[in-house]
C-alpha cells in the first residue's frame, strides 16, 4: 500500500531547544498508529509538525508522496484532520455549527451560506456516530469536557480527510466513550481506507486499537513496530522508568500492560 503520510528523520527545535530529533514513521491506508511516551517526549510536537503547524529544522514530510510544504493550507485541511487536546473556542457556537465547520475546506464560496445539503448531511451523520445528536443545539462552551472532546472528534470526522491526527482523543472521557471514540476511528480506517495517528497515555487502549506503536523519549524514536514488538517490559521500563508486567489480554490476545508498584525503600 502506498503511504498516505510519511515522516523521514524529522527534527524540530524551539529556539535552541531540541524538541524532536530524527523521528521517522509511515501511515498507510486502513492502519492506526499510536505515539506513546512520557510527558515532554515530543509527541504533540511531532503531531503538529505532521500537519504543517510547525516547520521541521531537518527532515521531510510527504503527503500522498508529495512534500507537505508543496500544498496550500486549504489542500492540507482536505487531506489531514486534527483533533487537538482542547477546542479553542473564542465565542459561543452550537455543537452542530462547530461540527459543520469541519466542512469549510470543501466550500466553493467563502461567505455566509457556504454549506451545501451534502455538508449538512455529513455533519448530522457524524453527530449520530459520536452520540451527540441530542446536543446539536447546545453551545460548545456549555458542554462537559468529555462532550466537548467528542464534538472535536466529530468535526474532524466531518472533514472526510484521509489522515486523522489525534492528540489525546480520549482525554476526559469515561470508559464507555473512550472505547466508542477509538472504535469509530478504527471503523473509519477499516471501511474508508483512512489512516490515523493517535497520541495517547493509555498504553492498553493503544495495544487494543493500533496496528503500530511509536515509542518516544526525550524527542527521540525508541522503537516503532507492532504492539507485541514494542510494548515489552524492557522497552517500557527504558521509556517510563517503571517496571511493568506484560501478558496477553484474555479475550483479544493483544499485549496487556500492568505497572508493578514496588514499595519505596
Amino acid at each position: 500500500m502506498t503511504p498516505m503520510l510519511e515522516a523521514h528523520d524529522i527534527t524540530v527545535k524551539y529556539g535552541s531547544r531540541l524538541a524532536v530529533s530524527g523521528v521517522s514513521l509511515t501511515l498507510k491506508p486502513h492502519q492506526v498508529a499510536a505515539i506513546i511516551g512520557p510527558n515532554g517526549a515530543g509527541k504533540s510536537t511531532m503531531l503538529r509538525t505532521l500537519n504543517g503547524g510547525l516547520r521541521p529544522a531537518a527532515g521531510e514530510i510527504l503527503l500522498d508522496s508529495r512534500p507537505l510544504n508543496s500544498y496550500s493550507r486549504r489542500a492540507i485541511a482536505k487531506r489531514i484532520a486534527v483533533v487537538a487536546q482542547e477546542a479553542d473556542l473564542r465565542f459561543p457556537v452550537s455543537v452542530f455549527e462547530f461540527v459543520l465547520g469541519g466542512r469549510y475546506a470543501w466550500a466553493s464560496t467563502a461567505g455566509w451560506g457556504w454549506e451545501t445539503l451534502h455538508d449538512v448531511e455529513v455533519a448530522r451523520d457524524v453527530l449520530r456516530e459520536t452520540q451527540l445528536e441530542d446536543l446539536g443545539n447546545r453551545l460548545m462552551n456549555e458542554l462537559s469536557g468529555g462532550e466537548r472532546q467528542r464534538a472535536v472528534l466529530a468535526r474532524a470526522l466531518a472533514t472526510e480527510a484521509g489522515v486523522l491526527l489525534l492528540d489525546e482523543p480520549t482525554a476526559n472521557l469515561d470508559l464507555a466513550h473512550q472505547a466508542m471514540i477509538l472504535a469509530l476511528v478504527r471503523k473509519r480506517c477499516d471501511s474508508d481506507g483512512s489512516s490515523a495517528l493517535v497520541v495517547t497515555h493509555d498504553i492498553n487502549l493503544a495495544a487494543e486499537f493500533a496496528n503500530y506503536v511509536l515509542l518516544m523519549k526525550d524527542g527521540r524514536n525508541v522503537a516503532f513496530g507492532r504492539p507485541d514488538e514494542v510494548l515489552t517490559p524492557d522497552l517500557l521500563r527504558e521509556v517510563f522508568a517503571v517496571r511493568v508486567l506484560v501478558d496477553a489480554h484474555p479475550i483479544t490476545g493483544v499485549p496487556r500492560i500492568t505497572p508493578v508498584h514496588e514499595a519505596l525503600r
